[in-house]
């Protein structure tokens, strides 16, 4: 029989009521015929899911999209306006940066007062304490009031109070960003550790590799609502549609978010440098199959596509042989990639991206960053267009993503087609080629005489 799930959200809806300024509060709380001045604002519409016991779930969405929000209900912070939560187990959350900690207290006051609403004794979280400063590791500043402490140094004290009291759930709002990198590794492990001993986790980031490397599963939130739930790389690959399958009559996209993808270009001039004609226009390997029949063509791809070019086939090629999916590690791989256009691109740009199984990057590039200016492609042009590159993998199951873009200097970087996940990349290794991890760099050793 299965198990109850330690935390149930069920049909939860959150409505607030924003007004225009304080004024118009103030009426409508005065008004004798209780006239409306404010607008209704639903931060949570209908949202329905499950967390086990020993699962870590990953929440996804923009700005504004209701993670906080959700995480606020769960926790007990605010009520629902329509629906329920139950929550089966302590909770020990990590809010918004400075949720719960008092600022004239020293971090080792907050600590202590952070057991007391878990439940816990003075005697028992003094007992606790060596344990947790040793975690935070801010030296003297623990005795120091919280106002003066640095976002970073606030973070490694709530998030080793928050792990020190033995949570059945762990709730984390992308505090870890704040922490320097030494310190989010730390805290990765330790939310492993908390997983395996049967607590579940959940968790907002922004980082998608910590998403894809640390959750079995994720979410997605947009406008208030749950618009997709499952496995964490495939969920993640679909966040990343949402990030850039914008309308050409939507906003600019966020800096940031076009940062995250090689696919993507930004908003400075465009080298000019050319290195020779990028486009193969001997095509006579191809042959007339679909796409959907190429050799490690992965059905479950994801695909942003917004018009004026489209890839519609793709080669990959090792040693000679075309039209194939396994390879020897430290093999040199060739790729073609066979774009049609649909409208007139002065600047268009080609980009890859290698992934392991799981989701996390090994690496990505497009033409813009190796500075290779690619001709300019008229309506109805058909290209092919070639990447190579060295495959230094341990074995094991690789994915790649392929994109082609446009560049504008006006409005940046525009997503034309980018096909996430398309190919499926099996790596053998030779037996006597032995290395742990998953790149090889080349390492040599040797003894050197003193």
């Amino acid at each position: 029989m299965r198990p109850p799930p330690v935390i149930a959200v069920r049909n939860v809806s959150k409505k607030f009521r924003l007004f225009a300024s304080p004024k118009e509060r103030l009426l409508e709380a005065l008004h004798p015929f209780r006239k409306q001045y404010h607008r209704e604002f639903w931060a949570l519409r209908d949202v329905s899911f499950e967390v086990e016991r020993g699962e870590i779930v990953g929440i996804l969405g923009r700005n504004g999209s209701g993670k906080s929000t959700l995480l606020q209900v769960i926790c007990g912070v605010m009520q629902t306006t329509n629906g329920e939560v139950q929550v089966d187990g302590r909770i020990s959350a990590l809010l918004e940066l400075g949720a719960g900690f008092n600022p004239e207290f020293t971090g080792r006051d907050n600590v202590i007062l952070n057991g007391a609403i878990m439940g816990f004794s003075r005697k028992e979280m003094l007992r606790r304490l060596p344990e947790i400063e040793a975690f935070a590791d801010i030296a003297e500043f623990f005795d120091q009031p919280v106002k003066t402490y640095s976002s970073g140094m606030f973070v490694r004290v709530a998030f080793a109070a928050a792990i020190h009291v033995d949570p059945d759930i762990l709730v984390v709002d992308e505090a870890l960003a704040v922490g320097d990198v030494r310190f989010q590794r730390k805290c990765l492990v330790q939310i492993e550790k908390i997983r395996t001993s049967g607590a579940a986790i959940l968790l907002v980031s922004h980082s998608l590799e910590t998403i894809t490397s640390l959750c079995s599963r994720a979410i997605i939130l947009e406008n208030g609502m749950l618009i997709a739930d499952g496995e964490s790389r495939l969920i993640s690959e679909k966040y990343l549609t949402l990030l850039f399958s914008e309308s050409k009559a939507a906003p600019q996209k966020d800096p940031a978010q076009e940062k995250s993808s090689p696919m993507s270009v930004s908003q400075h001039a465009l080298p000019v440098q050319e290195t020779g004609d990028p486009f193969i226009a001997d095509s006579s390997f191809w042959t007339d199959i679909p796409i959907s029949q190429r050799f490690g063509y992965n059905h479950h791809e994801i695909r942003t596509t917004n018009g004026g070019a489209a890839i519609v086939d793709y080669m990959v090629m090792a040693n000679g042989r075309a039209d194939l999916s396994g390879i020897v590690s430290g093999t040199v791989l060739t790729i073609y990639v066979k774009v049609q256009f649909t409208e007139d691109v002065t600047q268009p740009i080609v980009g890859f991206e290698l992934k392991t199984d799981k989701g996390v990057t090994i690496t990505g590039s497009n033409t813009y960053l190796e500075r290779v200016l690619l001709r300019p492609a008229g309506k109805g042009a058909v290209r092919v267009y070639q990447i190579e590159f060295n495959v230094p993998l341990n074995e094991g199951n690789y994915f790649i993503d392929l994109g082609i873009t446009k560049y504008d200097g006006s409005t940046g970087g525009y997503v034309l087609d980018v096909r996430r996940s398309i190919i499926h990349l099996m790596v053998t290794r030779m037996a006597e080629n032995k290395f742990n991890g998953i790149v090889d760099i080349g390492f040599r050793y040797k003894e050197v005489d003193r």
